[in-house]
């Protein structure tokens, strides 16, 4: 059985994330997003994959290579321009010699339960193709699957209206060859691309049986804007697997699911609520207070009296003593002054929006915090207000209240208007101590 990942997007919406990196490559519970979907199939006793790369593919192809050291056949495709995801998938027409085939997108939290669903019907000849669905109550979000006695009716990207008994695309899918060409009939869509729903469309058209495949909407999470990765880091961890082998202080309290990897140290005083992924190398100082829901990457160094809760923290990041974050996403190699406090509560209570490609989109979170590129620097006391965005390789000086997105590899400096008064001096008799007690 062979599995083919389609990872060539870049992923705008998720910038500043994806500057440096394909946004299959953000990492969730300690793993990249990619990874975390090959461990699904991968439970299921899937171990073929054909993994479809473009933007900054050499991101995915280090991490994953060939795939012996992950008990995995991995081989790539490149699509040169992204035209879309039917385009994609035809990339592999005659690189694979399956007849039958699952196909999924590379950019979504699925859990091995989902996965078992859809392995489940790949042996039903009596199907031509299946498309995987979940419940949704917001059809516009999504490409919404009309159902029909278990088959698939109709498929509609992002609707205008609401479709009764309709369902949400999944991105999971058990193909034919024929599916090759229906692609090669299907037109670009009013976005300009080539659509794999399109395709679908062409293949129900020819007569073909595509079954629907039901699966729990807590066994996936679309990851398509910032806060989506928070939901999945929050799955993932609710799976993780406890590992505490290093070194925890006898002072130290550490409650719940807790993975600590190699020479990861927390030190007197800290509090650990899990669940929780500490990276290889990680620190966690004096007295710093780590709630659940946080990842935290390798060589991760969290300062004294510092407190993290539902966020992932990058490999390298530096986060130094009296500092807070909390529901933010920090990238790789940044370096923060003491006291930067990142605010996730808006002071009217309602919920926060994030300026994403120019448009402002309500998170429908009260608690949403910060999202930072790779290698941000800050100075001292700096305050981050909620819902905003910092560019990769921005520097902010000390005392900034930053309340705008700042763009990749800007200075952002507080200019300060210093008055300077002379003070008047008094001439010391003798008996008078100029009102100091000596």
């Amino acid at each position: 059985m062979r599995v083919i990942i389609l990872a060539a997007g870049e992923g705008k919406r998720l910038h500043p994330l994806t500057e440096n990196r394909p946004k299959h490559m953000i990492p969730i519970a300690g793993k990249p997003i990619i990874h975390q979907l090959i461990d699904a199939f991968k439970t299921n006793g899937v171990y073929k994959f054909s993994i479809v790369v473009g933007y900054l593919k050499e991101n995915i192809i280090q991490y994953l290579s060939d795939g012996k050291k992950f008990g995995i056949e991995v081989d790539y495709v490149f699509q040169n321009k992204l035209h879309g995801t039917a385009d994609a998938l035809a990339q592999m027409e005659n690189k694979i010699e399956e007849t039958r085939f699952l196909v999924c997108y590379g950019d979504m939290y699925v859990s091995s339960d989902a996965i078992r669903e859809v392995i489940n019907s790949y042996d039903d000849n009596s199907i031509d193709a299946a498309v995987t669905v979940v419940p949704t109550k917001d059809q516009k979000q999504y490409g919404i699957v009309q159902i029909e006695n278990g088959y698939v009716k109709k498929i509609v990207e992002k609707p205008k209206v609401v479709f009764p008994n309709s369902f949400a695309n999944a991105g999971i899918y058990l193909f034919e060859r024929n599916i090759f060409k229906e692609i090669r009939r299907t037109k670009k869509s009013r976005r300009g691309e080539l659509e794999l729903t399109d395709s679908i469309t062409n293949l129900k058209k020819s007569g073909s049986k595509i079954k629907s495949i039901l699966i729990d909407s807590k066994y996936w999470i679309d990851i398509g804007l910032p806060w989506n990765l928070l939901d999945a880091n929050k799955r993932a961890l609710l799976n993780l697997q406890p590992s505490i082998d290093d070194v925890v202080d006898d002072n130290s309290t550490i409650n719940g699911a807790i993975h600590m990897g190699l020479a990861t140290k927390i030190l007197p005083g800290a509090r650990i609520e899990g669940p929780v992924y500490l990276g290889d190398g990680s620190i966690i100082g004096p007295n710093c207070y780590i709630r659940p829901y946080t990842s935290i990457g390798r060589n991760v160094k969290i300062g004294n009296s510092c407190e993290i809760k539902n966020s992932i923290i990058m490999d390298e990041t530096k986060i130094p003593h009296l500092s807070y974050f909390g529901d933010s996403i920090i990238g790789e190699r940044c370096n923060f002054g003491a006291g930067t406090i990142t605010g996730n509560l808006r002071l009217d209570k309602k919920t926060v929006r994030m300026k994403i490609k120019n448009k402002s989109i309500d998170s429908a979170r009260k608690k949403l915090g910060i999202v930072i590129g790779d290698d941000v620097e800050t100075g001292i006391n700096v305050n981050f207000m909620p819902g905003i965005t910092i560019g990769s390789g921005s520097n902010i000086g000390p005392g900034v209240n930053v309340s705008k997105n700042i763009p990749p590899n800007v200075k952002l400096m507080l200019k300060q208007n210093i008055h300077t008064t002379k003070m008047m001096m008094h001439t010391r008799r003798k008996g008078v101590t100029n009102g100091r007690n000596r």
